[in-house]
This record gives C-alpha cells, sequence and structure tokens, in this order.
C-alpha cells in the first residue's frame, strides 16, 4: 500500500475538506482519505501507484491547485 500526500492552494473550509474527501473517496481503489484545509494537505493511500495522478485531476477539475505530492 502507497500512502500519498497531495499539497493543495484554495481551501478554506470544512466544506472544502468535505468536497474533496467526498470526491476523492469515490476514486477506486483509494482509501484512507484526509483532508485539512488548515495545513493544506490530503492524504489517501492506494495499491495502484496511477492512482495518485487521478486524486491529483479531480483536486484540479473541483477548482483547487495541487502544489506538490510526495508518496511513500
Amino acid at each position: 500500500m502507497v500512502r500519498h500526500r497531495i499539497h493543495v492552494d484554495g481551501m478554506t473550509c470544512r466544506g472544502c475538506e468535505a468536497v474533496l474527501t467526498r470526491e476523492i473517496d469515490a476514486i477506486d481503489d483509494v482509501t484512507d482519505v484526509t483532508v485539512d484545509h488548515e495545513t493544506g494537505l490530503v492524504a489517501f493511500a492506494t495499491d495502484d501507484t496511477t492512482t495518485g495522478s487521478y486524486v491529483e485531476q479531480a483536486v484540479n477539475d473541483l477548482g483547487y491547485e495541487v502544489t506538490g505530492h510526495d508518496s511513500e
């Protein structure tokens, strides 16, 4: 299982957290989604190494900006 952390600009409230959590959690093979608007971090786990790019695209499609992506 690969853990990902995406740095996101544009989140301002818990509503942003809820929207991102719902949309990211709906992506196949994504588990353990956490979103924190105060730190600007989105974290999740996946077995598929390419899923991170799908999550980045979903974040961007929602009007937020991905500024970084780490995985371990």
